[in-house]
């Protein structure tokens, strides 16, 4: 699998009816995949231990995607190794009235994740450029010049936003999780005909189906406007779940190996302390 075949290039314009949904690169089924997987989950747990002792930089993981594109199940599959005392997840639903009466970009800002750690975030404030934009009666446009304006406006302060952050030594990973509207519909039979997963269904989710096309038309907008260098976007095909999990992790680790991190090496004074440590502790043997 080369991971540069789902990456969205700076100024690419996209369609998403263009980009498949079920591809799964090479890979012929989830055996032949697993191995891989494996193999990362657990060189993962390895890099996240150095990440978080050498506290150089922070990591960002931005997951957005249609309802049951399986943003759920891979963070808990690619992350399952990992410790997770370095690891925290935020879920973006509706704006509290709080977070109303800020700007669009504070209520992800304030958990955005320390050097040392991982920040997940399952939505972000990419659902101020897809939802509102989708839903236009969640915004007061009145002190805007319109609509192209106050999207152009919220690209240009993401772009910005995201800058800053790389700049200051967080890496910025954005993942689509690419789904066909039969995949979902598929799904979402699943969930009601299985006793088991009943409460994972929403009547919600049946209404925001019903703008499918509009969803798509948003997104095409945010992730052409917003894959940069720094904060580039990947388009992961969604309609098998255990290949969102294999391109993820792939793209994760390869990002973490990228900054070749090592231990911190102890020196001065800090090293002479430690020696006068051990050599109390070797004296009461």
């Amino acid at each position: 699998m080369n991971r540069e075949d789902l990456l969205i290039r700076p100024g690419q314009a996209i369609r998403l009816a263009e980009l498949s949904t079920d591809s799964t690169f090479g890979f012929k089924n989830k055996t032949s995949a697993s191995k891989k997987l494996e193999s990362d989950v657990k060189r993962l747990e390895e890099l996240q231990d150095v990440f978080a002792a050498a506290r150089s930089h922070a990591l960002l993981i931005v997951l957005q995607g249609m309802d049951t594109a399986g943003k759920d199940s891979a963070i808990k599959r690619v992350m399952s190794g990992v410790n997770p005392q370095g690891v925290d997840v935020y879920s973006f639903k509706a704006p509290t009235d709080e977070e109303d009466r800020h700007d669009f970009l504070w209520r992800c800002e304030k958990v955005l994740p320390e050097r040392g750690r991982i920040g997940i975030f399952n939505r972000s404030y990419y659902e101020e450029v897809v939802v509102v934009r989708v839903h236009r009666e969640l915004l007061a446009l009145e002190t805007h010049g319109g609509e192209s304006e106050l999207w152009s406006e919220r690209f240009e302060d993401i772009n910005g936003f995201e800058r800053h952050l790389a700049r200051n030594g967080t890496i910025v990973l954005k993942f689509f999780l690419h789904l066909s509207k039969e995949e979902q519909r598929r799904r979402l039979l699943e969930r009601l005909d299985d006793p088991d997963k009943n409460w994972k269904f929403a009547e919600s989710d049946l209404t925001e189906r019903r703008y499918w096309e509009r969803y798509q038309s948003a997104y095409e907008k945010a992730l052409s406007a917003t894959s940069t260098a720094w904060a580039p976007w990947y388009v992961i095909p969604a309609d098998h779940k255990w290949f969102v999990r294999v391109a993820l992790a792939d793209a994760v680790v390869a990002a973490l190996e990228a900054l070749n991190i090592r231990y911190p090496r102890i020196e001065g004074a800090a090293a002479a302390l430690l020696r006068e440590c051990r050599e109390q502790l070797e004296s009461e043997s």
